[in-house]
This record gives structure tokens, C-alpha cells and sequence, in this order.
């Protein structure tokens, strides 16, 4: 059998009889950022993905500063906004607002921004192929089989990043904990509306875990909310009611979408034989705030690096991903549930900590600027104490 040279190609003609040393599924932040690491480790690399790039992506596109550095250089061209105020309220209540001189969040649009990801796996040697729909995937003979719509594509390391849903997850048997439902507007920006320039805005909810934000782009602003799913006309209520807050109910209406939200269960795999998987497709998620991206950029980067090496025969490199992801990510997703069940009983005071404290508001800066981690943070006896006497 032949095997694949790296191209830089948007390839949809490629033989079925190649062999790629890594496939990745799903080309959002995990899998192109896995792509892209997966080249420059040397290997042939076949991404693929079945929506037909550039794509909409329901999402608010916030960029905390350890996305930041898990991101080539190419791709910080297409960052609409950098945040320097930020706007806390209680279920709709009055708003109070904290400045800083220097910017602590980065926000996109996914469309563009992960078509910049693409493009920088592509320009790295990636060959790319959208509108492919994966519909098996079978370890046999040291490699991997994927049955797709089309050609049928062998590889000697998968890895999965096709989202919650997707096929590959279910292959490694992903077990995830609590669904959330997200809904989320794009509105026009007027010279008449709000001013959100380099600001955004969260609102605790009346549900339980629930809250609502605007983060401004170039020429939208993007409006939601998220709570646990089970209640869509209680979210879509809460949405409107949010929209009338902040007075931006007046303006057009450009998307409208929703999406699920999950996280990982303790000990759900991230592995089987020689198929990884990263980002959402691996539940890994902040449970709290349901921050993403920080996660896809590092599980993709290091899902490729793993990739990358097993396939160039490292038996160990498959197994340090999982340890790596359970070291470095599992401590801050358990730290989340904390504080999701802290919050869902005491809204109130996760609102005056961050509002009304200097030490809340700055431990919120430093998890944006990157300098701290939830589960860092969460280690401290007091606040670790704290949790426990209020029944988290």
C-alpha cells in the first residue's frame, strides 16, 4: 500500500487505497489545531469534516488567554474584539461593571475562525476534505477502517473531534454527565443600539445553573442563554426577557440557533486501540461557565502530538494523551461541577464575589488572562472549605 505525502490541497478526489498515517474527524478548533500538530509532527494527515467549510457555528467565541497561545499566529487576524469591561447582574437586576486598562478576553466568530484553523492546517500540509460523513469506523489489521458517504479512508491513528454526537465518540464509548440547552441570537448592530464595544455582559439567572450574556463582534452582537435542558420554554422566555434588559429587543434578528452542551463523566475513556478523542467529541468542557474552545485548542494540540508519534511507532504516546487530558484537564472540569452545584444553590453569592469583591474579581480576570485555573483556584482550603460547608 502507498502511503500519503503531507499536501497542502483541499483534496476530494484522493484514492481509497492510501494510507494516512492520522486521520482526524471533525474540523473545528480539537480537530484542525490536532491536524495541523499532526503535520508538523511529520506525519500524512487526512482531515475531514461533514459540513461544508466556512460553516456557521452556534457559539459566543470567547478566547481566554491559554486559547490564546495554543493558536498559530495566522489565526489571531480574525479576532473581532478584545474585552476590557465587564457587566455582572442578578436575574435582570442592576448591573455592576468592572474596567480594566488591558484587554483579559478575545472574541470571534466560529465561521471565521475556524475556517483560519483550517486554513492553517491546510497551508501546513493537511489535506482537507469537507461534506464527508463518517458512518463507521473498525480497527483491523493494525490500522484503522472508516466507512464514509464516499471512498472509504484507512489510517493508522484516528482522531475524533465531530462533537458531542458524534460517530467516533460513540466508538470510544464517551460517557458524559448533564445536558445543557444554549440558545443564542445574532443582532445587527445599530448606531442607535447599546454601546458593547470591548464589553461584555452576564446575568444570573432564576433557573438553577442558568445564565445569560452579549458578546460583542465586528457587526453583531451575539445574545444567549444556557440552562439545563428539560424547561426549552422556560430558556426561550428567559432569552427574551434578557434581550428587553439590555435593551437590544428592538434589533434585527440575523441567526437564530441553539445547541446541547455535556461534559465528561470521571472516568470516561478518551481511547480505544489506536482512535483518540478530543474537544467536545471527549465531553471536555468547563461545566459552570460551559467553556469550550480552551479545551478543544489543548486536546487537539496534544491528540495531534500523540497521533503523530504512535503512528511513526511510539506505543506510549497514545497512552500519555490520556494522562496528559487527565492531569491537566480533568482537575479543572471537576472544579466546575463544584462550582455548578455551588451555583445552582447559591447564585447570590457567586454574584457577590464577582461583583462586589476585589479578590473575586480579580481571580475571574486571571482564569481569563490564563494565569490561573479553576481547579488551581479551587484548591485553596479556604475557598475548598467554603464549598464544603455550603454543600457542593
Amino acid at each position: 500500500m502507498e502511503d500519503a505525502g503531507a499536501r497542502a490541497t483541499r483534496d476530494h478526489d484522493a484514492p481509497p487505497e492510501v494510507i494516512w498515517d492520522v486521520l482526524v474527524v471533525g474540523a473545528g478548533p480539537a480537530g484542525s489545531s490536532a491536524a495541523r500538530v499532526a503535520a508538523e509532527g511529520g506525519a500524512s494527515v487526512l482531515l475531514v469534516d461533514r459540513a461544508r467549510f466556512p460553516r456557521y457555528k452556534t457559539c459566543g467565541g470567547g478566547l481566554i488567554g491559554i486559547s490564546l497561545e495554543h493558536l498559530p499566529p495566522s489565526v489571531l487576524t480574525v479576532v473581532e474584539q478584545r474585552v476590557s469591561e465587564v457587566r455582572f447582574s442578578l436575574r435582570g437586576g442592576a448591573q455592576k461593571s468592572y474596567r480594566r486598562g488591558l484587554p483579559f478576553l478575545s472574541l470571534v466568530q466560529r465561521e471565521s475562525f475556524d475556517d483560519a484553523l483550517v486554513k492553517a492546517a491546510v497551508a501546513g500540509g493537511v489535506t482537507f476534505r469537507d461534506g464527508v460523513v463518517v458512518k463507521s469506523v473498525e480497527e483491523t489489521d493494525g490500522l484503522v477502517a472508516v466507512t464514509t458517504d464516499g471512498a472509504p479512508i484507512r489510517a493508522r491513528v484516528v482522531v475524533g473531534a465531530d462533537g458531542t454526537s458524534g460517530r467516533i465518540g460513540r466508538y470510544v464509548g464517551v460517557q458524559n454527565l448533564g445536558t445543557d440547552l444554549a440558545l443564542e441570537v445574532e443582532l445587527t448592530k445599530t448606531a442607535q443600539a447599546p454601546d458593547y464595544e470591548g464589553v461584555i455582559a452576564f446575568d444570573w439567572g432564576i433557573a438553577p445553573g442558568s445564565y445569560a450574556w452579549v458578546f460583542p463582534k465586528e457587526k453583531v452582537l451575539t445574545v444567549g442563554v444556557i440552562q439545563a435542558r428539560g424547561e426549552p420554554q422556560q430558556t426561550r422566555d428567559y432569552l427574551e426577557s434578557w434581550l428587553r434588559t439590555v435593551g437590544l429587543d428592538g434589533l434585527e434578528t440575523e441567526r437564530s440557533s441553539g445547541h446541547l452542551t455535556q461534559w465528561r463523566a470521571p472516568d470516561s475513556p478518551l481511547r480505544r486501540g489506536s482512535v483518540l478523542v478530543a474537544g467536545d467529541a471527549a465531553g471536555l468542557l468547563d461545566p459552570w461557565t460551559r467553556e469550550g474552545l480552551s479545551y478543544a485548542l489543548r486536546s487537539g494540540c496534544w491528540a495531534g502530538e500523540a497521533a503523530a508519534a504512535a503512528a511513526h511507532g511510539s506505543d506510549q504516546a497514545l497512552r500519555q494523551y490520556t494522562e496528559r487530558v487527565r492531569e491537566r484537564l480533568d482537575p479543572d472540569i471537576r472544579a466546575g461541577e463544584r462550582l455548578l452545584r455551588f451555583f445552582e444553590r447559591h447564585p447570590r453569592l457567586v454574584h457577590l464575589a464577582l461583583a462586589h469583591t476585589g479578590t473575586g474579581m480579580r481571580l475571574f480576570l486571571a482564569v481569563c488572562d490564563g494565569t490561573k485555573t479553576l481547579g488551581g483556584i479551587l484548591s485553596r482550603p479556604l475557598l475548598s472549605r467554603a464549598l464544603r460547608v455550603f454543600g457542593s
